[in-house]
């Protein structure tokens, strides 16, 4: 009896013994893995999608016992998740039920037009639908977390809720005396701003002299909105010709007063503030300084001056 007893104590521990190899040691080393759980996965799915992955040891259906017997009886989340190197099987099953699920980024930079945005959503593979092509200006420049498998629309909407959300609030606290009368002007003449200069110290300035444009009646003569019913935003890759400066689009503001039909590409936040609280300044014109700013003035005769400096740099640079 005692050893009938004795072997029933050693299968026992044994039996424990290797349950705990199971569900306590440490797995694969050969790097981090991410693993996609769809919505609505049971424990037998992700079970099979572990032993597919060789995350664990044994088999599916050891883990799913020992998860029943031992885990949690949480459900498993949906989302991407990251099972770090030597991650033992109860440590997936706790990130399954209770971590976070990894998070990857898409960034929007300031100034890009949306059909790079469409092209950009499309590049990413992952992401499942077809990738719209969000309203010029809509898409408020930021880094956005997605999943994978989740859908690209779903994606750009969170783009367009952060600028809805941004440019509300903005408008709700602006100040200065731009003539911009609605949301949606301020935002195209954001776009301008974001276009015509790189250096953040620059936009409330840049800013002033297009509202006093505005405000006077006088053309913008920007570049860019030349440039962007040609290009739909993407670079032109070469010098504007005289007859697109001519070509009445309803964006060419050397040939059309006022701000053109809509924005030019999507703002960042920075651009649009400046817009809505410019730098209280006399200037009426700016051209760029060759350090990649620019020198502003208040009268044509300065401008003018400034101008044949900006000459005389690109000549000396061998670009005229």
């Amino acid at each position: 009896m005692r050893k009938l007893i004795g072997l029933v104590i050693v299968a026992l521990v044994a039996a424990l013994a290797v349950i705990f190899l199971f569900w306590f040691s440490a797995g694969p080393k050969s790097g981090a893995q991410r693993i996609a759980i769809k919505e609505g996965a049971t424990l037998s799915s992700v079970a099979r999608q572990l032993d597919q992955a060789g995350l664990i040891p044994g088999n599916e259906t050891t883990f799913r016992a020992m998860a029943r017997l031992l885990g949690s009886s949480d459900p498993v989340q949906a989302g991407e998740f990251e099972i770090p190197p030597g991650t033992s099987a109860a440590g997936i099953l706790d990130i399954l039920q209770h971590g976070r699920p990894a998070t990857r980024l898409i960034t929007i930079p300031e100034g890009m037009p949306s059909i790079l945005v469409q092209e950009k959503l499309a590049a990413v593979k992952e992401l499942t639908g077809a990738a719209p092509l969000p309203a010029e200006g809509s898409v408020l420049p930021n880094s956005y977390d997605w999943q994978a498998g989740e859908s690209r629309a779903a994606v750009a909407k969170r783009m367009t809720d952060a600028m809805d959300k941004t440019l509300a609030s903005l408008w709700a606290a602006r100040k200065g005396d731009c003539p911009v009368a609605t949301p949606q002007q301020a935002l195209t003449l954001a776009s301008i701003v974001e276009k015509e200069t790189g250096k953040a110290s620059e936009r409330r300035q840049v800013a002033g002299v297009y509202c006093n444009r505005l405000k006077i009646g006088m053309k913008l003569d920007a570049d860019p909105t030349v440039i962007y019913p040609i290009t739909k935003g993407k670079p032109l890759g070469r010098r504007i010709k005289r007859s697109e400066l001519n070509a009445i689009t309803g964006y060419n503001t050397y040939r059309e007063p006022g701000l053109p039909a809509g924005p030019i590409a999507n703002p960042g936040k920075d651009s649009i503030a400046a817009v809505l609280n410019p730098a209280p300044t006399k200037a009426l014109y700016f051209v760029a300084d060759g350090t990649g700013g620019h020198v502003f003035a208040d009268t044509l005769a300065e401008h003018n001056a400034n101008v044949q400096k900006w000459y005389a740099i690109r000549r000396a640079r061998g670009e005229m």
